[in-house]
């Protein structure tokens, strides 16, 4: 299939993204230098300096809303995406009327808390919509332990499922990127091959 084939499929898509994060941000960009046609993105957090380590936001940026600092640089990437930014800390109501029509979703939640109530929210809300998770990104080096699980029918996820986040295994930029871009890889495998069943 060559690029423009793709960027014909890819521009007709939906894809929701569940916080702006390490996972979230850098897991859009990839999205949207593809040519995903649309992308629902939701945070209620502000960029902090700490998070330039591992976040696709700028300096500048530093105490902006990130779902508006993460749509600015979406368009300088892809001027031709269209973002529809949403400053809300997504719970169960906020998650069904949000990503209702997307074609898929991407969770990029810090808390195993956030993350369990938004697979109870789609498996039981959303039971034909794929949901693709992140767990397991904490440290440096250890690439290889990095891998993509299919769960159940409509649920993924990316990582190595035990790197938790502590203060001497914080998350960074490489280990972080890898797992928000192997999200947006299988998103776009997903996304291309029409949701039929297929090798991850």
């Amino acid at each position: 299939m060559n690029i423009k084939k793709i960027k014909e499929l890819l521009k007709t898509k939906t894809v929701g993204i569940a916080g702006c994060g390490g996972l979230g941000s850098n897991s859009a960009v990839a999205l949207a230098r593809v040519g995903v046609g649309k992308l629902i993105i939701a945070d209620f957090d502000l960029v902090d300096a700490s998070n330039l380590n591992r976040q696709y936001y700028f300096h500048e940026q530093i105490g902006q809303q990130k779902v508006f600092a993460l749509a600015d640089n979406l368009y300088f990437v892809n001027p031709s995406v269209q973002v529809e930014p949403h400053d809300v800390k997504l719970g169960p109501d906020e998650i069904l009327l949000l990503f209702r029509n997307c074609d898929l979703i991407i969770e990029a939640f810090d808390a195993a808390e956030a993350k369990q109530m938004i697979v109870e929210t789609v498996l039981s809300g959303f039971p034909d919509k794929t949901l693709i998770l992140g767990n397991g990104m904490a440290g440096w080096g250890k690439s290889n332990l990095l891998k993509t699980e299919k769960i159940d029918q409509n649920l993924y996820v990316c990582g190595d499922g035990i790197s938790e986040i502590s203060e001497d295994l914080p998350p960074l930029a490489p280990r972080v990127a890898i797992v928000a871009n192997m999200q947006a890889n299988l998103a776009l495998q997903l996304l291309l091959n029409n949701f039929n069943n297929m090798e991850i």
